[in-house]
């Protein structure tokens, strides 16, 4: 947890996306640099771009004579080390994914809020960190448009295929990735929402074959979701893609212990769409099994 302002108003990232947490540095200016990178730093042979947080959400910039009492939060995501400049650490705190609310919709789309929570009676608001990084890197909000063969795709739009996601710049680049290559889906905020239609989808006898998760959501995260998938038998043939901003094999290696099939780092939609196939080919093989049994 952290402070942008000088009212205290908490907020927070969480801890998987931190590297390490440094008091400020001099930084060195970079030529026709976006407007609230403040310049670089080097930190452990890293040259790193320091960005001025509380400015880059469109809260009151930190000013260059505040800058030596303030901190930075140095992230490690979407495959990019930057430094977040706050004003203040407070603590870190273990926090349970359940006790994270949704941000409100009535929010609106490009608000920087993706959950919030409390502590001590005080309301904590966490952080979207892939939509601030996009605001600032315009080129992760692109989305490279996947070249499929017509026999991939047609592999593809036959499966019903669902996509969870709480971060709005994640859902809009899963969302574009199959848009365009024209693969119809269904996409949740949270994993509670997702659990919640994948029964109602199974109810109906057309269950949810292809899962696309986040895994660090509020409510229910990718892990819950995929361990509560597996062990429901109406829903556990489908096929389960985790995908994170962190690059850490600790989030490969713990969604195949929960039953997932695949973990990507988010996000390239190339990476997605091989993954999806694979998935696509695994299901194919499992009805040919099961023909193969029937006929015998």
């Amino acid at each position: 947890m952290f402070t942008l302002t000088q009212n205290q108003q908490l907020f927070a990232i969480g801890t998987l996306k931190v590297r390490e947490i440094v008091p400020y540095q001099p930084t060195t200016q970079i030529p026709y640099s976006h407007h609230h990178v403040v310049g670089t730093v080097t930190i452990r042979n890293h040259t790193i771009p320091v960005i001025n947080m509380p400015a880059a959400i469109g809260l009151r910039p930190i000013q260059p004579e505040e800058y030596s009492s303030c901190y930075l939060i140095v992230t490690d995501c979407l495959r990019t080390i930057v430094a977040f400049m706050v004003r203040s650490i407070e603590k870190i705190i273990e926090c349970d994914w359940k006790t994270i609310e949704s941000s409100p919709k009535a929010t609106g789309k490009n608000v920087f809020v993706t959950g919030i929570t409390r502590f001590e009676e005080k309301i904590v608001q966490m952080l979207d960190v892939e939509l601030l990084l996009s605001k600032i890197y315009p080129q992760y909000e692109s989305t490279a448009v996947p070249m499929l063969t017509d026999i991939e795709r047609e592999k593809l739009k036959v499966l019903k295929i669902l996509l969870v996601d709480d971060s709005a710049i994640a859902r809009k680049q899963l969302s574009e990735a199959l848009d365009s290559i024209n693969i119809g889906y269904q996409i949740c905020n949270n994993g509670i929402e997702a659990l919640a239609l994948m029964k109602e989808e199974a109810a109906k006898g057309q269950p949810i074959e292809l899962l696309v998760s986040d895994i660090e959501m509020p409510g229910l995260d990718g892990y819950e979701l995929a361990f509560e998938t597996q062990s429901d038998h109406s829903l556990s043939k489908a096929y389960i893609i985790l995908h994170t901003s962190l690059s850490s094999e600790i989030c490969v290696d713990r969604a195949q212990q929960v039953g997932a099939h695949e973990a990507l780092e988010k996000f390239n939609a190339s990476d997605l769409i091989k993954a999806m196939l694979r998935g696509a080919d695994r299901l194919d093989n499992s009805n040919e099994v099961k023909k193969l049994e029937l006929q015998i």
